[in-house]
């Protein structure tokens, strides 16, 4: 979980300044993938394989979902 974790932040930071979003390295400094909502590190963890692998597009990511950018303070 931490490593696709570690993929999509990549991925989103990418997005964001692709689009000339600020997103600079002293904030991303302060993010950890192991410290996220979607890690349970005291159970079992059960995927849907079938119906995740139909979320894919033709590259192979789940596409991300569009930025809420003012709960991320990027709008006022």
């Amino acid at each position: 979980m931490v490593a696709w974790t570690t993929e999509y932040y990549s991925r989103a930071v990418l997005e964001l300044r692709s689009q000339g979003r600020n997103v600079s390295d002293e904030i991303l400094s302060h993010i950890s993938p192991g410290h996220s909502d979607n890690i349970n590190f005291f159970g079992v963890i059960n995927v849907d394989v079938e119906a995740e692998l139909a979320k894919l597009d033709t590259s192979g990511w789940r596409p991300l979902r569009p930025a809420q950018l003012r709960e991320l303070g990027l709008t006022p």
